[in-house]
């Protein structure tokens, strides 16, 4: 065989294999996938049984589809009565005007509550930002908590400005102590971006925290999962799905988008977490 027939089936089997990785990358960073979590509490009131919360993170000013029709329809089909936005939703290179875009149809779908991330910190137009929110119709939890109301049963939901924030801001601890005042015995929920919260958030007595900031470690094995930790530690935990400490539940969403230093994901498809409350012995059960 000459160098030149050589040279075509080389050709011959790279390209398609080229191409089948591209094709895997691109979907591996562009398509959507909805995960259906689970999580039990017998201190969950009964009205709040099968209340269903959407975790949407690290978007990272990403689009899935024109105008993020993929996203808006992925929502709509999960049918929340609830769309966490548990911070990076925009950073520092974000097209304002695109979100501007999206988040009145996020608002339309469903009540809307969102925390900072350590990226909206670092925007120099994050007031703009956070003006937008507002406008838009998305509730922003800035060290605070509001209650929400089913019937005549309660539940609280907080939310915590991430701590790239002011250096003066309240801290979780000052924000739960007056949550226990106000309602000692609700069952309360926390948004947290940062995913490695679990073991403060026990101790402070919250019932569910729902976070992100993982990016699901960046690159997932089978059998092993997150490669990369946020501070590009090597096979951290607390990167997908349910972790459990005494009555504390805490989600984490492998997120949406890539930040501006890794900007792609390998084998590690962007997702939302679709969460439903049931009243009952406290457990957690997840299905993929």
């Amino acid at each position: 065989m000459g160098k030149n027939a050589k040279k075509r089936n080389r050709a011959g089997i790279l390209l398609p294999v080229a191409a089948l990785a591209a094709g895997l990358l691109w979907a591996g960073n562009f398509t959507l996938s909805l995960t259906e979590l689970t999580v039990s509490s017998a201190s969950l009131p009964a009205a709040f049984d099968g209340f269903r919360i959407a975790l949407v993170t690290d978007l990272h000013g990403r689009t899935f589809g024109p105008d993020n029709d993929w996203l808006v329809e992925k929502l709509t089909a999960a049918r929340p009565d609830l769309i966490a936005l548990a911070g990076d939703i925009a950073d520092e290179e974000s097209d304002l005007q695109e979100l501007s875009r999206l988040l009145p149809r996020l608002a339309a779908i469903a009540p809307c509550y969102y925390v900072t991330g350590n990226h909206e910190w670092r925007m120099e137009n994050r007031k703009q930002w956070f003006e937008l929110l507002k406008n838009c119709g998305i509730t922003r939890l800035e060290n605070s908590f509001v209650t929400l109301s089913r019937g005549e049963d309660r539940v609280i939901l907080a939310g915590v400005d991430d701590p790239n924030g002011p250096a003066d801001q309240k801290t979780p601890g000052q924000l739960l102590e007056e949550i226990h005042e106000a309602s000692p015995q609700a069952y309360t929920m926390v948004l947290c971006h940062r995913n490695d919260q679990l073991e403060r958030f026990a101790r402070l007595g919250a019932d569910l925290v729902l976070s992100g900031h993982a990016h699901g470690g960046v690159v997932r094995l089978p059998l092993i999962g997150a490669v990369f930790g946020t501070h590009y530690e090597f096979f951290p935990d607390y990167t997908a799905g349910l972790y459990k400490m005494g009555k504390t539940t805490l989600a984490v969403s492998r997120g949406l988008g890539g930040s501006r230093r890794i900007p792609i994901r390998i084998a590690n498809q962007p997702e939302i977490p679709v969460i439903t409350l049931r009243t009952g012995e406290t457990e957690t059960r997840e299905s993929r």
